[in-house]
């Protein structure tokens, strides 16, 4: 099939009934739910774009295995052209959606294709978890299907390791083996876009300790699949909110869940992993199912960085202020984070790595550092234009103001900015950044952004960690080296 429509992925959201649970009630009809309906139209608009002239030979390729037309997210990148192709795509998919929504197709589907690519590390462990893998990538990438995933297990007691928790399947776990496949039960979070995804991927982050087998699981299954539940979250907006009032919010809005495992059949054939915490823990590392998304995740930061920063500058520019040494000092602030992290990216595909299979994966250190900045520079920017917007923020109209007759000379009077800038302007504007950084929605952007990649701080010490491995302190070394040998002559040197 390759390359789906936007119309074939509703069409596909439509013809399945999953259970999902929104406000106490269970949606019958996902493309008809108000709160779903603009996020569905967004991603059906990336599906239309592989199909655009001006996008296609940008964002696909032609497979070499079946001749069909598909997107470059599943492209098993061998040269540097093949791996700036698939920044292409990062790239694009991102400038259509402003860089807030954190899990487009193309982010999963590049952790599918890697898992793919590194199936020699499963087949060391079980060739049919190998086989399981390859053939589940062919599958996604011809029938271009969109996933999600849950990976972290639920805010129980997280000072205790999930064969440790009061009920044993608290987290997701294995029940039972039976001849069609693997039973599981429990919980996984946090299933961002689930509601209007067509499969659900399973994994996890490293950590499991022994006594943990039964919850070392990797695998995939339909997101209609009996017995799965999702729980949805709060919505951050109701769906029919005026996409004048709330430009971003009324098109944006992620919604995330919790996945309920009651009792769940896996087939074998989609089990990726199982009973295994060794493979469990070494899944991440071996596989580049941790780097190679981080390629896609740097990309989407730096557009989602670039975008509040453009829009710290335009608000500045609108009420006159960023003449002003301390706004420019601000904004000044902005721009060098934006550039910093873009040379990282561009650094990180210079400096890539071969992998065994022959695939190039982008620099760690490079990627690593990126995944450590974001959650400090998209905070810090979504401050900044906190601070420029002021008590401006709070007392934006509505557009049913902007509209009735007998307020407009006042809307255009009083809500007017520097010369050359309406009150119609400027109103939009400031909707525009107080959605991005006041409303629910925008604060949900923040916290998701400051835990895209799991907990910061661990984070950060695995990877100081990791950079003291690989790094001997030499040039310490040779500082101190004037004292290996202490001569006459050398001492009087000294001296």
């Amino acid at each position: 099939m390759g390359i789906r429509t936007g119309d074939q992925y509703i069409r596909g959201l439509g013809s399945r009934q999953p259970e999902i649970w929104l406000q106490g009630r269970m949606v019958t009809n996902v493309c008809e739910e108000a709160v779903f309906r603009q996020p569905i139209y967004e991603i059906a608009k990336l599906y239309d774009m592989q199909h655009d002239e001006k996008y296609q030979d940008k964002i696909t390729h032609i497979c070499q295995e079946t001749g069909e037309r598909v997107n470059n997210a599943f492209l098993v990148a061998k040269t540097p052209e093949e791996l700036q192709a698939k920044r292409v795509l990062y790239e694009t998919y991102a400038e259509a959606t402003f860089g807030l929504m954190g899990r487009t197709p193309d982010f999963l589907n590049v952790v599918l294709t890697s898992l793919y690519s590194n199936a020699s590390f499963l087949e060391r462990y079980n060739p049919q978890w190998a086989e399981n893998a390859k053939n589940y990538y062919k599958y996604v990438r011809d029938q271009d299907l969109f996933l999600t995933h849950a990976i972290i297990n639920p805010q129980n007691d997280r000072s205790k390791s999930s064969h440790e928790q009061n009920d044993a399947y608290t987290h997701l776990g294995a029940v039972e083996e039976t001849p069609e496949g693997l039973i599981v039960k429990g919980a996984k979070m946090l299933a961002t876009l689930a509601p209007i995804t067509d499969e659900v991927i399973i994994y996890s982050f490293p950590g499991f300790q022994p006594g943990d087998e039964r919850y070392a699981l990797a695998f995939a299954i339909p997101i209609d699949t009996p017995g799965l539940r999702i729980i949805c979250r709060e919505p951050m907006q109701d769906g029919i909110r005026s996409v004048y009032d709330h430009p971003l919010a009324s098109r944006f809005e992620e919604m995330d869940a919790l996945l309920v495992f009651h009792d769940v059949l896996v087939p074998w054939d989609r089990l990726f992993l199982y009973n295994n915490v060794e493979a469990a823990n070494l899944l991440y590392p071996k596989t580049g199912i941790g780097q190679q998304p981080a390629h896609q995740t740097g990309v989407r930061g730096l557009l989602k960085l670039q975008f509040a920063t453009e829009v710290a500058m335009r608000l500045a520019d609108s009420i006159g202020v960023d003449v002003y040494p301390n706004v420019q000092n601000h904004l000044g602030e902005l721009a060098q984070s934006l550039e910093s992290v873009r040379a990282l990216l561009r650094t990180a595909e210079l400096d890539y790595e071969t992998l065994p299979s022959g695939e190039l994966m982008p620099g760690y250190v490079q990627l690593e550092t990126i995944r450590g900045l974001l959650p400090k520079l998209y905070p810090r920017a979504i401050e900044v234009i906190q601070i420029i917007g002021a008590g401006g923020f709070l007392m934006s109209p509505t557009d049913s103001d902007m509209e009735h007759p007998d307020l407009t000379e006042d809307m255009e009077k009083f809500y007017a900015g520097r010369k050359g800038i309406s009150g119609t302007d400027r109103v939009r504007l400031f909707k525009l950044a107080w959605d991005l950084c006041g409303e629910a929605f925008g604060q949900r952007l923040l916290q998701y952004e400051r835990y895209y990649t799991g907990d910061p701080v661990r984070k950060l010490a695995i990877f100081y960690n990791n950079y003291k491995k690989s790094h001997a302190c030499t040039m310490v070394d040779d500082a101190l080296s004037v004292f290996a040998t202490k001569t006459a002559s050398q001492t009087k040197q000294v001296l």
